[in-house]
């Protein structure tokens, strides 16, 4: 009696798995930083829009109303912020929290100073630094 041995193999070795398994444990292991960091970034730009947008619509019921000194209402300036979004939520029901990061505060200032964001140097220092705010002041 004489037996043939096939050596057929389609699959892969353990070795092989594990192999493959590291490397791809290896590449997650270089990619996550860069990708938090890139999506804390994104958020501080965020703050940043809102703040524009904030002064844009400051501005625009300054003109309206031929307002030059004071500051502003958040009810009166939610008029010119887009309906139903975060910001026009927040506004006009009087408020000044950021709906996306609740530690951060927005203060209207007078109508000849810019807006600021209470609470965004701590909460994106790592990312940002001073000048990505400028014109803006954060606290």
């Amino acid at each position: 009696m004489t037996f043939k041995l096939y050596r057929n193999s389609r699959g892969f070795t353990l070795v092989e798995i594990m192999i493959v398994v590291a490397i791809i444990a290896f590449l997650a292991v270089l990619s996550v930083p860069g990708l938090l960091r890139a999506r804390k970034r994104t958020q501080a730009t965020i703050v940043l829009d809102n703040l524009r947008i904030i002064d844009g619509s400051k501005d625009q019921y300054a003109v309206e109303y031929g307002k030059t000194a004071g500051t502003p209402d958040p009810v009166s300036i939610a008029v010119y912020l887009k309906r139903n979004v975060g910001l026009y939520n927040v506004f006009s029901s009087g408020g000044s929290n950021d709906p996306k990061f609740p530690t951060i505060v927005y203060s209207l200032n007078n109508f000849d100073t810019p807006p600021a964001a209470n609470g965004a140097d701590e909460a994106f220092s790592d990312v940002v630094d001073t000048a990505f705010w400028s014109p803006y002041s954060v606290n």
